[in-house]
């Protein structure tokens, strides 16, 4: 990455910008007031109440535009400057922190194992998936930009406090989950690199320093994570595009595969795994935080569209490098062991012991570039699991910490259940990857919680102005919405025919279902979350009825 311009590091309004930080708490708008009661006072720590630090705190705030053009009087701000390659590059870097969420351990899981047990036929979901993941992240980026606070500050200043809890609690329950992922398979992958030296519950606790690095690097810029996320996306795309060329998959099958929609009732579960690991409710918050690293004034509507523009093009290009490495891998498996005996027990555990078994050696035996691959996935998403955790908890409480403190915590929330799970389910391969499969299975279950506030606030005007989004587009946005709850319902609805044996776990199942339930419908009938278009054509509908 390059450096900044001189002029970012040596002006007074920036270094003014570096003690006002990305996740600072403003007062809750008018009409939110008017919505919902006051939230409780931030929570501070002893001794911080003069220092007042908020919930995330970086070294630099990226200059975007130029001084000349930012001091003129008679400016124009309307008006949306013309596309700049300088200007592209200075927004690079939150839409591929943000991908990382697509390329996590967790997502490696659903990939081989979609492409062990299904083929190719379920490439067509993977890619659509990757369209509706990044139609939510450019909303959640549109959000942070147009309003200056991120997605879970909003959320509480929006939701009664007993809901803006609830939310938060499942905010953090996928979270937790995501992390066991990606500990677990930065884990598997120190194992396998180090010939098994280093046991599962070791790797956990190495991976958990993760945390003092991510403090480290923030201490040097955000320009300078950016440069260290690019590096280990680098890795992971090399690594998985090696063996996709040593497999030589089926390219005729491939083409088919990404165009034929195929769906079995085998499959099914992969299928929402695939969705679940794409479409990250964490990640939903994290974006909206992330673009706020850049230097845009909201009430300037040009530099706000123009941001929007850059980012647009930022996440694309990113969740297309996402998407092809997930292609890798999913391909890979397809192509070695989609009908074999193996298909039904691989996972992360013995994954790259069953590539090499099926590809042998080379240049470098196909075990180690599985676990390279596996390894920059997990440390990356690990660290931007501690960005997602400081955000989604000092959005919702309003937590005030010091920045070691604050990362700590969030870390302790996903490394003590890890290392539990490490040594529970490390009895056997299978236990492991068992458990991974319905922790992707969990995310999906989670994502409403993360879409439905979304959507209902980026289709506010009180909230976003002019940069309310369109009515085709909110119906498309609530139509993925739509898609993903009827996934989780027949999800459920699998679960409990299949899984619930007895009287009392029946009940509590059908108890948690409903409440599960209830509170969707709630997030939904909330400031007519739905368009309203809709509602009119269904009271219109119903007035020709009783009419006739």
């Amino acid at each position: 990455m390059s450096s900044f311009p001189p002029q970012a590091n040596t002006s007074t309004e920036s270094n003014e910008d570096e003690s006002h930080r990305l996740l600072s708490s403003p007062s809750p708008s008018p009409t939110s007031q008017s919505q919902s009661p006051s939230p409780p006072p931030p929570l501070l720590s002893d001794g911080e109440n003069d220092e007042k630090e908020v919930a995330f705190e970086s070294r630099e705030k990226i200059l975007i535009v130029d001084f000349e053009s930012d001091t003129v009087a008679d400016a124009d701000f309307s008006v949306v400057p013309p596309f700049s390659w300088k200007k592209l590059w200075r927004f690079m870097g939150p839409g591929f922190l943000m991908s990382i969420a697509f390329l996590d351990p967790g997502n490696l899981e659903g990939d081989l194992q979609a492409g062990a047990i299904a083929g190719y036929s379920l490439l067509w979901l993977l890619m659509w998936a990757t369209v509706m993941g990044l139609l939510i992240q450019l909303l959640s980026a549109r959000i942070g930009v147009a309003t200056g606070r991120h997605l879970a500050e909003l959320c509480r200043e929006e939701y009664p406090y007993w809901a803006s809890l609830l939310l938060w609690f499942m905010a953090e329950l996928a979270l937790i989950g995501a992390d066991i992922q990606e500990v677990i398979g930065s884990a598997i992958a120190i194992q396998i690199l180090s010939n098994g030296f280093f046991p599962l519950w070791a790797g956990v606790i190495i991976t958990a320093s993760d945390c003092f690095i991510f403090l480290l690097l923030e201490n040097y810029g955000v320009r300078k994570l950016e440069a260290v996320f690019a590096v280990l996306i680098s890795t992971m795309a090399l690594a998985f595009a090696w063996m996709f060329a040593e497999a030589k998959p089926s390219g005729k099958e491939l083409v088919i595969g990404l165009l034929v929609p195929k769906l079995s009732s085998r499959t099914i579960r992969q299928a929402v795994g695939v969705v679940g690991c794409v479409i990250m409710p964490h990640n939903v918050f994290l974006h909206s935080a992330l673009v706020q690293s850049r230097k845009v004034d909201p009430k300037k509507k040009g530099q706000v569209q123009e941001a929007l523009n850059y980012y647009s093009l930022e996440s694309s290009v990113a969740l297309l490098v996402s998407f092809m490495i997930n292609l890798f891998v999913t391909t890979v498996f397809a192509k070695g062991f989609y009908g074999t005996k193996q298909a039904d027990n691989i996972g992360l555990v013995n994954a790259g012991q069953y590539l090499q078994e099926k590809y042998g050696g080379g240049l470098l035996p196909i075990l180690y570039i599985w676990g390279i691959g596996l390894l920059a996935a997990g440390q990356s998403s690990t660290i931007t699991g501690t960005y997602a955790g400081q955000f989604i908890m000092g959005g919702f409480i309003n937590l005030r910490l010091k920045k070691w403190l604050r990362a700590l915590i969030t870390r302790s929330c996903a490394i003590f259940p890890t290392i539990i799970v490490a040594l529970v389910f490390n009895r056997s391969q299978g236990s492991l990857d068992v458990l991974n499969e319905w922790l992707n299975v969990l995310q999906s279950v989670q994502i409403p919680f993360a879409l439905i506030p979304l959507l209902t606030l980026v289709s506010k005007e009180q909230l976003m102005g002019v940069f309310k989004i369109g009515p085709t587009l909110e119906r498309i946005a609530w139509s993925v919405a739509a898609l993903v709850i009827v996934i989780n319902g027949y999800l459920l609805l699998d679960f409990f025919i299949s899984e619930v044996d007895g009287l009392l776990f029946g009940f509590l199942v059908c108890t948690g279902t409903a409440a599960y339930i209830a509170f969707i419908l709630y997030l939904i009938s909330h400031g007519e979350g739905l368009p309203s278009t809709w509602f009119n054509l269904l009271l219109s509908k119903g007035y020709v009825y009783v009419g006739n």
